[in-house]
């Protein structure tokens, strides 16, 4: 899955990153750096937390492990 990162210089030194396709994923940071590193966090713990409310309507045919 590619995703875009828009980065914004706020008003109080901090950048400001947050997802294009997924706008509830945002975070900020001292550094486009951290910003990049504390992104990668985020949409870690909100993809988890996907899982975790994720009930499927019907029979499960197969589950499988993909890598990108």
């Amino acid at each position: 899955m590619k995703s875009t990162l828009v980065i914004k210089r706020g008003r109080d030194g901090y950048y400001i990153g947050q997802l294009k396709e997924l706008p509830a994923v945002f975070t900020q940071g001292l550094s486009i750096d951290e910003v990049k590193e504390n992104i990668a966090d985020v949409l870690e713990m909100y993809l988890e937390d996907l899982r975790e409310c994720y009930n499927p309507q019907g029979e499960m045919l197969e589950e499988a492990e993909m890598v990108f």
